[in-house]
């Protein structure tokens, strides 16, 4: 016969969400007997299990709403083999302290350095910490921005984008861009000035945004807001794909060097 005490208690505990003290009542219940523990003791143990249980769901959630394209952490990246990163500026960033100041993270150099492995992993140690991140490739971007602004969406399309505590943008300057689309990533960053963090991870150098976005003046105007909170990171190293290559014997050693 079930105690109707218990009963009125997963009633009580279900109405108030507490979900995972319902789901684990009974061991809660059997430990707190058997450990003898004080009311306080008792009742902090629960409180301190249930907020842990919702603080694991709500990171769960946010990592799918980041939508990232790849499994990555920074524990897994190797900086022995890129040694012109500065190891304590991402360090630092691992904190997350840059979120609360809104700075934004330029992750510069050429392809197959980890830029994107880097971005990722910031990302999710950013839901760890209780951010929420959007990851998004530059191009796509650019055509949904471009979608929306044809559609008369636009503001959607920007309050949308400019959510997430921190927006990670891929693989800026990979493929060639149309004058309108740094238009259409100014009105981004614009609105995202100050409020919201931006990482932009590209194999162009900032001198080289004029030329990628087909418009210096608004190269000038995006690069003004991005670089007055900012923590730019490049990285000269060689890449990665390419390492594999040359060690495989599937590229030779001079080529791999001339690339």
């Amino acid at each position: 016969m079930v105690d109707p005490r218990v009963e009125r208690l997963e009633q009580s505990l279900t109405r108030l969400k507490l979900l995972s003290t319902r789901e684990h009542l009974d061991d809660l219940l059997e430990s707190g007997a058997k450990g003898r523990m004080s009311f306080l003791d008792f009742l902090d143990h629960v409180i301190q299990d249930e907020i842990a249980s919702k603080d694991q769901k709500r990171a769960r959630m946010r990592l799918q709403m980041a939508k990232f394209p790849l499994s990555r952490r920074l524990e897994d990246y190797d900086f022995s083999l890129q040694p012109s990163l500065d190891r304590r500026l991402v360090t630092e960033l691992e904190t997350g302290r840059y979120l609360a100041n809104a700075t934004n993270v330029l992750l510069l150099g050429p392809p197959g350095v980890g830029k994107t492995h880097l971005a990722i992993g910031l990302g999710r140690k950013a839901i760890e910490l209780g951010w929420s991140c959007r990851f998004i490739h530059a191009a796509d971007l650019v055509h949904q921005l471009g979608k929306a602004a044809e559609n008369g969406a636009m503001d959607e399309a920007l309050a949308h984008f400019g959510r997430p505590h921190l927006l990670i943008v891929d693989e800026l300057g990979y493929l060639p861009l149309e004058r309108q689309a740094g238009h259409l990533l100014f009105h981004l960053v614009r609105r995202r000035y100050e409020k919201g963090s931006l990482m932009l991870t590209s194999n162009q150098p900032i001198g080289a945004w004029g030329d990628m976005l087909g418009d210096e003046v608004v190269a000038t105007a995006i690069l003004d807001r991005l670089l007055h909170h900012s923590h730019v990171l490049t990285i000269k190293g060689e890449s990665y794909r390419l390492r594999e290559k040359r060690q495989a014997g599937i590229v030779p050693a001079t080529e791999a060097v001339a690339d």
